[in-house]
């Protein structure tokens, strides 16, 4: 099943119920007076933060939500019954915004709940009109409309550390091995379609983001879509393969990217991580670290020579520093 981060939708809170006209009538006691109740309140709508992360697909087919409306009034100044509120689910690092009036709800923590919108007031009952000149009323009033909006729902993971590279530098190995993400491998562009997430043993958060083309940030092939959920990542995990010809090409292509997308990603600390080192001579890969050091100055270089135990726990104490 694909995985979802965005959706439009169009919400609605519940109307209140109407005010109802009705008379008190006992046994002997014919003309008691007005006795239509109020109607009750239409449910509220609100949004809260759940850890699935993957919980945008249980409304893949879901485009319009609605909560209850109030319950009309009753006899005997009974009030209706107000509506329960309608409360939308959505994973931690949602950001919802009310596309008409440009309000914004972002959900950081587990169990955040944020009321989006009012349910519409109950309509008064003849009962409420009564008074010493007005014995005898027939007024009432309709329940009001609940308030109501489009909104974009954008799923933005929250992760420490963002794993970026061009397709096929092995981002989803490494994730596989620092982690178990259980991130899908292959020898072809694109192996991965969806943003994995994997916990380092330090408990650090790291995203592997689907492989970036040049061009992305305008829409061209897969990770533009998955760009948003670097944009609150604390550091970035660059990933170079050394099967390329070019390593400083495919460096900027990337950085480029990033940049054009959101300036602030680009000033986030970064490490630079050399897979595929098996593919070169080992006595090489100094001078491969080297020339990455001078064409990215002051960036962390570290080349991934083996996947073992030792080795990737030395790896996530350098991406959490």
């Amino acid at each position: 099943m694909a995985f979802i981060d965005e959706m439009k939708i169009h919400i609605r809170a519940g109307r209140g119920g109407d005010g109802v006209v009705r008379w008190r009538r006992e046994k002997f006691k014919p003309k008691m007076g007005p006795g239509g109740g109020n109607g009750g309140n239409g449910g509220d709508v609100s949004i809260m933060a759940v850890a699935d992360l993957s919980y945008l697909q249980n409304y893949q087919h879901d485009k319009e939500f609605k909560a209850n409306d109030g319950q009309p009034g009753g006899k005997n100044g009974m009030e209706g019954a107000n509506s329960a509120d309608l409360v939308i689910k959505l994973p931690v690092g949602t950001l919802v915004t009310n596309t008409n009036t440009g309000k914004k709800w972002d959900l950081t923590k587990v169990g955040q709940t944020e009321k989006i919108l009012r349910g519409g007031r109950g309509g008064l009952g003849n009962e409420y009109f009564k008074s010493s000149t007005n014995t005898t009323p027939y007024e009432w009033t309709p329940g009001k409309s609940g308030e109501e909006g489009d909104f974009h729902i954008e799923l933005k993971l929250i992760a420490q550390i963002g794993l970026v590279g061009l397709p096929s530098a092995g981002k989803s190995t490494l994730i596989n091995a620092l982690t178990n993400a259980k991130s899908k491998v292959g020898a072809y562009h694109f192996t991965t379609l969806d943003p994995y997430l994997g916990v380092l043993p330090n408990g650090a958060v790291i995203a592997d983001i689907p492989g970036l083309i040049e061009g992305a940030s305008e829409g061209k092939g897969l990770g533009h879509k998955f760009l948003r959920h670097i944009s609150r990542a604390k550091t970035i995990a660059h990933v170079l393969s050394l099967e390329s010809d070019d390593i400083e090409r495919d460096y900027n292509a990337i950085r480029t990217e990033l940049g054009k997308y959101s300036a602030s990603i680009i000033e986030k600390g970064e490490t630079i991580i050399l897979t595929k080192t098996d593919l070169i001579d080992e006595s090489e890969i100094p001078s491969k670290i080297k020339q990455v050091q001078k064409f990215a100055p002051g960036k962390t270089v570290v080349a991934v020579t083996a996947f073992s135990d030792d080795d990737m726990k030395e790896l996530s104490r350098t991406l959490s520093v």
